[in-house]
């Protein structure tokens, strides 16, 4: 039905000076990801039939990041009134909600922006979302009239001393009836010091309309807005700890919550143990019953059952972990595929290869997959075992089975069953290790005489 149709304008075309950034700052990350992308994620699960960010001039990888969400450049940048105006002449819906957030927002909800659309779409022309505020201090006052109905928004320099003391403050986000947007923001002035059109004064042209305003509160710390690194720090810390409690809740154990950092899209299975600083990168899925111990970093692996990582291993892209797979202290894989069963338990890196089943790399083990130009397959067949600090010149196939002695360095395929060794002959000369000694010593004694 038309009323319950949405429109989704995500406000994103502040530079963000506070930042102290060339990088536009609602494309700094939180969690692995921009922050108008957050906003976004929030907003898609209600199936808006459109979403509009609006960027300012030269925001062309903001454009890029929010794709497919249509932009729209606001020119002038004359405040929060100018930029939903501009959005609002390029929107082809014109019944249902308007939904206004800022890409700054990152930790908004999509539950607190559902209580805001229902409670639009019960009866008020303009809903805005507020939160009791620890200290008001600079914040926007929502003034209530006696029946609970908002009244008016009072900014905190304007404020007088009884409505200072309301802690019923402003985040901005609103929800406003499509049929009556236009209307309102054509009538909003710029008589302000700054000459800016600000989106608040719908409140009060509403109300002279006769038209209901209403509130809709969430915690302070879900509205928070990013306008600094401090802020950026804090919305940080913010985020992680929220993921953490889904995590644990969801049957993740977490050995020191505290230091274990998730990526936006980090999927984890039940049964889970995650020992101390550890951080997932994005693009990582973990299957049930693994456990990654401390220290380790993992980002685009895709881990399966009953594996056991680290600790001090690193997982980078293109990684797939089978079932039961061992990956121990200061191994390094990328790009690789472990078969079920596979180890790699000590100090090696392997990287461009396919490990078969149960096969076993040594410590000191490394693929030479790059050769200054490009990058070159490794293949390690079921069950073969590489000896310890071998050198694997890719491209190279090491058979199914197949043995390869320690300390060998192969450049030419090895047959399945075979043994390949490659090292240089060894030579013992009796006595000569005594000798050594005896004329290093006479050697220093004479110098401290002279």
């Amino acid at each position: 039905m038309s009323e319950h149709l949405i429109a989704a304008i995500v406000l994103a075309a502040g530079k963000g000076t506070r930042m102290k950034s060339a990088l536009p700052k609602v494309l700094h990350n939180i969690a692995g990801q921009p922050m108008v992308r957050h906003v976004l994620d929030a907003v898609e699960p209600l199936a808006p039939a459109e979403t509009l960010v609006v960027v300012g001039p030269d925001m062309d990888n903001v454009a890029a990041a929010v794709q497919p969400a249509k932009t729209v450049i606001q020119e002038d940048q004359a405040g929060t009134g100018d930029a939903v105006r501009v959005a609002v002449e390029a929107m082809s819906t014109r019944t249902g909600t308007v939904l206004v957030l800022f890409g700054g927002d990152p930790l908004i909800r999509t539950e607190t922006v559902s209580r805001l659309i229902a409670a639009r779409q019960a009866g008020a022309s303009v809903v805005v979302l507020g939160f009791r505020a620890g200290d008001p201090t600079g914040y926007g006052r929502l003034i209530l009239d006696e029946g609970g109905a908002l009244e008016a928004i009072v900014e905190d320099k304007d404020a007088s001393e009884n409505q200072r003391a309301i802690d019923l403050c402003n985040a901005g986000v609103m929800a406003i009836d499509a049929a009556c947007i236009e209307d309102l923001l054509a009538r909003i002035g710029n008589d302000n010091a700054k000459g800016e059109y600000y989106l608040t004064d719908i409140v009060g042209l509403a109300r002279n309309d006769g038209l209901n305003c209403s509130v809709v509160t969430a915690d302070e710390d879900e509205l928070m807005g990013v306008d600094s690194r401090a802020d950026l720090a804090r919305a940080e810390g913010l985020w992680q700890a929220a993921r953490r409690r889904r995590a644990m809740d969801e049957g993740v154990t977490l050995l020191d919550p505290d230091t274990v950092y998730f990526s936006h899209d980090t999927i984890l299975g039940a049964d889970v143990i995650v020992g101390p600083n550890v951080v997932f990168g994005p693009g990582v899925e973990v299957g049930n019953n693994v456990e990654i111990r401390a220290f380790c970093h993992v980002e685009g692996a895709k881990i399966s059952e009953g594996a056991l990582i680290g600790p001090y291993a690193r997982l980078r892209p293109g990684t797939e972990i089978g079932k039961d797979v061992h990956i121990g202290n200061f191994v390094e894989l990328k790009n690789t595929t472990m078969a079920p069963g596979a180890k790699a338990n000590h100090l090696a890196y392997v990287g461009d290869s396919e490990v078969g089943a149960k096969a076993n790399i040594g410590a000191g083990t490394i693929t030479c997959n790059y050769d200054g130009f490009e990058k070159h397959k490794t293949i390690i067949g079921d069950g073969a075992f590489i000896g310890s600090n071998s050198a694997l010149v890719a491209p190279v196939t090491i058979g199914k089975s197949a043995i390869v002695g320690a300390g060998s360095t192969i450049a030419r395929n090895v047959a399945a069953d075979a043994l390949a060794i490659e090292r240089s002959k060894q030579i013992d000369l009796a006595g000569r290790a005594k000798a050594f000694r005896e004329d290093k010593a006479a050697a220093k004694a004479a110098k401290k005489k002279g």
